[in-house]
């Protein structure tokens, strides 16, 4: 029962596969050149990209124009059904209007072909049918490559759903790429969740002030064990005369030369000079993996030399799994 059951999944996953190895093996033929004649005229508009349609279809439309808007192109989902009560009023003259429907024939969609061709609105599609009413009326008709559902009766939409994903991710991703949104402008599109705290820089969630562990190198240890106590960050930093960071003592550091009489020496004694630090520009996702790769759990935060903030691993990790 078991391996009837494996034998299914992997079965399934492999007729997945062979949708979008279709997709990638024809960019360089029709297919490419369709999408590339898509990213032109979005690229030229002053509009919208509207994306609409019905069922499994209108679910990925609606995924798409997310992605678009995410990723720098302005869109939005026009319900298929609802765009018959009122709704066309959305679509105006400067947008572009993007349908997603397998057969292309989609009766609830025709209100919609009709509205934009009156109107001189430009019309992209995805089917599966380019003789199809649909990819018919289209300026650009993107027709999917041959697929299997991956429905044991090559019924429900499976296979062509994610061959569709797959097409708008394409368009969106290049449309990104070639825009040139940065990492700072992606952040700026997603300023809460998880993405935005994870292209967040550091200077945006790390402690500064007081709450930096910070003592003269020349403190002793016992006092030095104090404050990193009192800061529960399980470090501290020690600064020379001019202010700047002259090396850091940790948790282990202490549990490793501890003995009867260590606690009074100084703190240079036992620091450990030119500690890894960074800058406050650095985004939580890549001082999350430089801690991670280093395995160290508190990072110095400095400009021109000196300690101005500090952030640790757990604090991070909570922050980006927001």
């Amino acid at each position: 029962m078991q391996s009837q059951r494996l034998e299914l999944m992997m079965d399934i996953a492999e007729k997945e596969l062979s949708g979008l190895t279709s997709i990638h093996n024809e960019l360089s033929s029709t297919l490419g050149e369709k999408l590339m004649d898509t990213i032109d005229l979005i690229e030229k508009i002053d509009g919208n990209v509207v994306l609409s349609g019905i069922g499994k279809s209108g679910m990925i439309a609606n995924k798409i124009a997310a992605t678009l808007t995410s990723t720098g192109t302005s869109s939005f989902f026009l319900h298929g059904t609802e765009a018959s009560h009122g709704d066309l009023g959305l679509l105006k003259e400067n947008d572009i209007l993007f349908l997603i429907s397998n057969s292309g024939e989609t009766i609830e969609l025709r209100n919609i072909v009709l509205f934009a061709k009156k109107n001189n609105i430009k019309i992209i599609s995805i089917t599966a049918n380019k003789d199809s009413h649909i990819s018919q009326q289209s300026d650009i008709s993107i027709v999917l490559p041959n697929f299997v559902e991956a429905c044991p009766h090559d019924l429900a939409p499976t296979t062509s759903t994610t061959m569709q994903l797959a097409l708008g991710d394409i368009i969106a991703i290049t449309l990104m790429t070639e825009k040139g949104i940065s990492k700072d402008d992606f952040k700026s599109l997603h300023p809460s969740g998880k993405i935005g705290a994870r292209l967040s820089s550091v200077q945006d969630v790390m402690h500064t002030g007081d709450a930096i562990p910070l003592a003269n190198q020349d403190t002793i240890i016992s006092e030095a064990l104090v404050i990193m106590t009192k800061k529960r960050l399980g470090c501290i930093g020690l600064t020379d005369s001019d202010g700047n960071l002259a090396g850091i003592i940790t948790d282990g550091d202490l549990r490793r030369c501890l003995s009867g009489n260590i606690l009074g020496r100084e703190s240079r004694d036992i620091m450990t000079t030119n500690p890894i630090t960074i800058s406050n520009q650095m985004i939580v996702s890549s001082a999350i993996s430089l801690m991670n790769n280093k395995k160290i759990t508190s990072l110095f935060v400095l400009e021109d030399g000196k300690p101005r903030g500090i952030v640790h691993l757990h604090d991070l990790i909570n922050i980006s799994a927001l």
